[in-house]
């Protein structure tokens, strides 16, 4: 036994030394293609300048210049998920070098804003809108046939955005009805949903809202933690729940509210305590100072960044492997913060409205004109 015990120790170590090496490679590939996309500002452009010129976005030809993918969900390299308006929704198992139309049949009147993937055959999309408007579909088989799994019959409620915290336990966020954030629950993946009670929630401002800008409104970091981002009101808040959106506390945000169109419009999370808030004006002749910020103890104090994005930013994603690197994007552009969010520095032009990166270091980016893009080295 003892011999065995031994045995199964060093089998451990061995597992371990080859799972470090497997984590020092891909911070290391992150960290060069860091180094070369930092170099110089770059417009998006096709595969061969991009593996040409270093990491860059690569544009994925969609064949779909009519609809804007405001809903992304990244598995890995390979596959990913995009959703839209005119009830879009591609799948791509390629890289992006094709895409498979697998909207819900009879859903072209819908606008979808999130998209929450599991794997290359299981999703969750989320159509917005007044009243019956918003929906949630679910797929097991890539699309081939989807569920309509929840549809709003509350005239009252505007659903945003979707976050799921595992393959089972997810959550919805409305604007407010009767005062407070409304909040749908899921424990079986989408198959079926609970509106939960809102005496946990703090009443919210006056004329305050979320965005359903780029499916991160609403995120999840770890198997209970999720945060809520709102503007519109004279102040932009993040509310944070430790408990699965049963109880929340809001926070002040230092992005500029004050008007319907301003606020904080994405959230990401690297862990339970380290984010990142982005947003501003989305009215593209206004000013958006101040348009990003950070924060280091899960949510209960935000600071605003020294270099803020020089625009409105509605999607933010943490670099995989990495603790201090993440990409925000918006209609103007894409900005990267090296240093956790405290500077940013724009490193492309191109128009994308939500990013989001994988474990096995691919980003990927959607916005208007069915652009999908890759970042490529």
């Amino acid at each position: 036994m003892r011999r065995l015990g031994k045995t199964r120790r060093t089998v451990g170590s061995a597992r371990a030394r080859r799972a470090g090496r497997r984590a020092v490679a891909a911070a290391a590939a992150c960290a060069a293609a860091l180094a070369v996309l930092t170099a110089a500002p770059a417009q998006a452009r096709d595969d061969a300048t991009a593996s040409a010129h270093g990491p860059a976005w690569a544009l994925k030809d969609t064949g779909t210049p009519s609809v804007r993918f405001r809903g992304l969900a990244a598995v890995d390299r390979r596959t990913a998920w995009v959703a839209g308006s005119q009830g879009t929704v591609l799948r791509t198992t390629d890289g992006g070098g094709s895409w498979r139309n697998v909207s819900p049949p009879g859903a072209a009147a819908l606008q979808f804003r999130d998209v929450e993937a599991f794997d290359a055959r299981r999703a969750v999309v989320l159509a917005i809108g007044e009243g019956e408007a918003s929906r949630v579909y679910r797929t097991e088989d890539g699309g081939a046939t989807w569920t309509e799994s929840f549809r709003n019959t509350d005239a009252r409620a505007f659903y945003d955005c979707l976050t799921f915290f595992d393959r089972r336990h997810g959550l919805a966020m409305s604007d407010p009805v009767d005062g407070r954030f409304r909040i749908l629950s899921t424990s079986d993946g989408g198959r079926s949903w609970t509106v939960l009670p809102d005496d946990g929630m703090p009443p919210a401002l006056d004329g305050e809202a979320g965005f359903a800008a780029g499916g991160q409104c609403l995120v999840s970091a770890g198997s209970h933690d999720v945060w809520l981002a709102t503007g519109g009101a004279a102040r932009a808040r993040v509310l944070h729940s430790s408990d699965r959106g049963l109880t929340w506390t809001a926070t002040d945000a230092p992005i500029p509210a004050g008007d319907p169109a301003r606020g904080v419009f994405a959230l990401a999370f690297r862990d339970r305590a380290h984010g990142v808030a982005v947003g501003g004006d989305y009215r593209p002749d206004q000013p958006s100072p101040r348009a990003a910020a950070v924060t280091g103890d899960a949510g209960r104090t935000w600071r605003s960044s020294a270099t803020s994005p020089p625009a409105y930013r509605s999607g933010v994603a943490w670099l995989p492997h990495s603790r201090t690197a993440a990409l925000a994007v918006g209609p103007t552009g894409t900005d990267l913060t090296t240093d956790a969010g405290r500077t940013w520095r724009t490193v492309d032009t191109g128009s994308y409205d939500t990013v989001d990166c994988t474990p096995d270091l691919a980003c990927w980016a959607a916005g208007e004109q069915g652009r999908v893009a890759r970042l490529e080295s």
